[in-house]
């Protein structure tokens, strides 16, 4: 099972506020399906009773079908087959389809968007917005909604945009790019096996000043030979990051001699 994602993280690292949790808890933060199960399962161990409460509540709630059928997915941990063996549900004998809605959605999705080249429209709503429906706008909005709260001051918000099931790896490639992030999200986006195989990615992170010097010093060595001399001589990237690559260049060069 994929429970490790930025917004499961964040849950495991006990960083989300209380109102937060019981938005989880009641099942109305819901992006995946195996995220929502594992935010469910890991508050039912909270400090917290009534949120312990309300996420017992919830899965509860879940249609048996839609579990047990999801119970039955090969990409469910043992772990979690057995959390539910305990709780007497079992696999269906025919897994669901492999898709990632939510097992249980307690609210409906946010009003009609404004018009996809409408981004004053957008950011204007999302001004007006309380933290839980920035969260779930940022988890189930449109591209635009993405692209402003991937930049977002709370942290939460902006790692949420990763959890994204509509999430695009041109958007990825994009964000890498921005230097108006904040290094959690490159952070995450650097450690992501599935997007630092885009070559893209791998230059924007490296070309960005905000990212971490060590992990663009881990992503030097997968640059071309173009992308390195670009690198040496670009003065909006750390200085050891510019050495580095010099001191790589010129290895190149003695090698091939």
């Amino acid at each position: 099972m994929k429970e490790s994602t930025p917004l499961v993280d964040f849950f495991k690292r006990g960083e989300a506020a209380r109102d937060v949790k019981m938005l989880a808890a009641q099942g109305t933060l819901a992006p995946r399906a195996h995220e929502q199960l594992a935010i469910l399962i890991l508050l039912l161990d909270d400090s917290d009773p009534e949120i312990r409460s309300t996420a017992d509540q919830t899965l509860n709630k879940i249609p048996l079908e839609a579990l047990t059928g999801f119970l039955a997915r090969s990409d469910v941990s043992v772990d979690t087959r057995e959390f539910f063996a305990d709780r007497g549900v079992f696999p269906a004998e025919i897994p669901s389809l492999e898709v990632d809605e939510p097992l249980i959605d307690t609210e409906p999705d946010e009003a009609e968007l404004p018009a996809a080249d409408d981004r004053a429209g957008v950011a204007e709503r999302l001004a007006k917005m309380s933290f839980p429906q920035k969260l779930k706008a940022a988890v189930k909005g449109s591209k635009e909604m993405r692209a402003i709260l991937v930049r977002d001051p709370n942290k939460l918000i902006s790692v949420s945009v990763l959890s994204s099931p509509k999430l695009t790896e041109n958007e990825v490639e994009a964000f890498s790019r921005m230097a108006n992030v904040s290094d959690d999200v490159l952070r995450i986006i650097g450690t992501n096996r599935a997007w630092t195989k885009n070559y893209s990615v791998i230059v924007g992170l490296t070309k960005n000043p905000k990212t971490p010097v060590a992990m663009s010093m881990n992503l030097l060595v997968r640059l071309s030979v173009r992308d390195l001399g670009l690198l040496a001589v670009d003065r909006n990237v750390a200085e050891p990051l510019r050495v580095a690559a010099k001191k790589k260049l010129s290895a190149g060069s003695k090698d091939k001699s």
